[in-house]
């Protein structure tokens, strides 16, 4: 003898059949209240409703989506979403997709080719509708197969290598002399830049913006100093200021420059414990400018990127990608650099003094 079904039981296993048999109705009919409600006559539409709220039937969205070809969602491939910076873009892209009715697929790729290529092939199982991606250093061959597919891409804080893709990113070698040139007039002539060595073109971009700054105001490189930690984390910035406190006081950068903000704080974390007056004995300069660099025990000086507007913007590039009439376009942003007490005071060359 079959046992009846228990209430919990019920939502999750009443299938659309079970839906018709209550009401009374053949299967097209319940397909039309849920697709199509306008074609179906009062009585009967009025008698699935109720079954369905009987039965607490929930329909199967993954096997309509399957049919369709296609999810309501977006996938967003991000590098480090340990990173505020990402979540930021994240928050923008959300926005966006939240107005247009789909959710969206957040995939950490940790810098990692890999594994970001691992998540290309997921969100090409899950038939997502578009995918935005911060790209590791080299571009994957899986983002040509899913135009292939067309599952539209958009690069994010990256920009496209050709006119046949949208991009949306900033320019990184202007953020680059922003800062230097800051510094340079804030009477600093020995600078360091503490990059990533993953070869991220962005990172590269801000490399250079700060060579072209250095070179302009003294023809050489010789008064910058590199140095290049495998990741751009807290902890790999507080190694790069372990560095530089311990260098001699003649060649001892009396200025750094961050690839992002995560090694600004590092630097700002090991310069306080080790007693180095920030910006009295050390300036540091940041980059996207997060909220927590405002926030910091030393506000940082930072070059701002617009993270939520990028986000917002590269979710409705793919959004219109679906257009008969869309044309890609690279966007690129200018960067603005924010001042803050990090950076404040200023180098008398003359004497190597600071005055405020």
């Amino acid at each position: 003898m079959n046992r009846p079904r228990r209430p919990e039981e019920t939502a999750l296993s009443a299938s659309i059949r079970d839906v018709a048999r209550r009401a009374g109705v053949s299967l097209g009919t319940v397909s039309n209240v849920l697709n199509r409600p306008d074609q179906v006559g009062a009585d009967s539409r009025e008698r699935v409703l109720a079954a369905i709220a009987e039965l607490r039937f929930v329909r199967n969205e993954s096997a309509r989506q399957l049919r369709a070809g296609t999810s309501r969602t977006l996938g967003l491939v991000v590098l480090d979403i340990a990173n505020p910076f990402f979540t930021d873009v994240a928050r923008g892209v959300e926005d966006v997709a939240n107005d247009a009715g789909l959710a969206v697929i957040l995939c950490n790729s940790d810098d990692r080719p890999t594994k970001e290529s691992a998540y290309l092939d997921l969100l090409a199982e899950q038939r997502v509708q578009g995918v935005l991606i911060t790209p590791t250093a080299d571009l994957s061959t899986h983002l040509e197969s899913l135009r292939r597919r067309g599952i539209p891409v958009v690069l994010v804080d990256r920009r496209a290598t050709g006119p046949g893709q949208c991009s949306v990113a900033v320019d990184d070698v202007l953020g680059g002399r922003l800062a230097a040139d800051h510094l340079i007039q804030r009477g600093h002539r020995r600078i360091a830049f503490v990059g990533g060595s993953s070869g991220l073109p962005q990172i590269q971009e801000r490399y250079t913006g700060v060579v072209a700054a250095v070179r302009e105001q003294w023809g050489a490189e010789e008064s910058l100093t590199v140095f290049a930690p495998e990741v751009l984390t807290v902890a790999t910035g507080r190694e790069a200021a372990a560095q530089i406190i311990g260098m001699p006081a003649a060649v001892r950068p009396t200025a750094v420059i961050c690839a992002n903000d995560l090694l600004a704080l590092g630097v700002l974390q090991e310069m306080t414990r080790h007693g180095v007056r920030v910006p009295d004995e050390c300036s540091i300069v940041g980059y996207d400018d997060i909220d927590f660099a405002a926030a910091a025990a030393v506000p940082l000086t930072s070059v701002r990127k617009p993270r939520q507007e990028m986000g917002r913007r590269a979710a409705q590039l793919l959004l219109d990608e679906a257009s008969d009439e869309h044309v890609h376009e690279q966007i690129v942003y200018e960067p603005v650099l924010v001042v803050r007490e990090s950076s404040m005071a200023r180098r008398s060359t003359a004497r190597g003094e600071r005055t405020a």
